[in-house]
């Protein structure tokens, strides 16, 4: 009997042994997935793509560590909670300079819709400057005909700024100021084909 209540408490003790090797991190993995799927909702993805995605990495790489740890006899999450706790941290920063990075982004766009504007008018304003001739009839209805779908382009520009898409703002705005800018640079060259004659 004596020898039966060694080997009952020899069995406890090396089952508590076993199980107070490491516990899986739930709690952290669950807290860390938390604060990135907020970061997703507030656009951090967007924003501050490359912050977001060193977030998501480091978070695989927990979770991958984990995942090695589980499938051992003496688990040791140290290593991986280190990794949650920096992913953490750092998903705190980033939501602290996220609004700032928003802002800049609004910022840009608003420039960018602005020199889309004035790009067109300084196209329009040429235009009237432009060479007239048997060659340039269709040359000077083509450039209307462009500038007319880039004045009409400028309100989705707004629209996308209404809805808080600064990112898809910007880049509408660019590519209007950019096509705007090249209708200049063909005027800017006809006239002076036409003075060097």
């Amino acid at each position: 009997m004596k020898k039966m209540m060694k080997l009952m408490a020899l069995a406890a003790a090396v089952a508590l042994v076993f199980s107070a090797c490491g516990s899986k991190p739930t709690q952290i993995i669950d807290e860390a997935k938390a604060q990135i799927e907020a970061l997703a909702k507030d656009a951090a993805d967007k924003y501050a793509p490359e912050e977001f995605k060193k977030l998501n990495d480091n978070l695989t790489a927990a979770l991958d560590e984990v995942k090695g740890q589980e499938g051992k006899l003496f688990k040791k999450f140290g290593k991986s909670v280190e990794i949650l706790n920096q992913v953490k941290a750092d998903a705190e920063a980033l939501k602290a300079a996220l609004p700032g990075k928003i802002e800049a982004a609004k910022t840009a766009a608003l420039d960018l819709q602005t020199a889309a504007g004035t790009a067109i008018k300084e196209a329009e304003e040429l235009l009237k400057k432009a060479p007239r001739g048997k060659g340039s009839k269709a040359d000077i209805e083509a450039f209307k005909a462009d500038l007319k779908g880039l004045n009409e382009s400028l309100p989705q520009v707004q629209a996308a700024l209404d809805a808080q898409d600064y990112i898809g703002a910007a880049d509408q705005a660019k590519a209007i100021q950019e096509k705007a800018m090249s209708i200049v640079d063909q005027i800017n060259q006809a006239i002076a084909k036409v003075k060097g004659k």
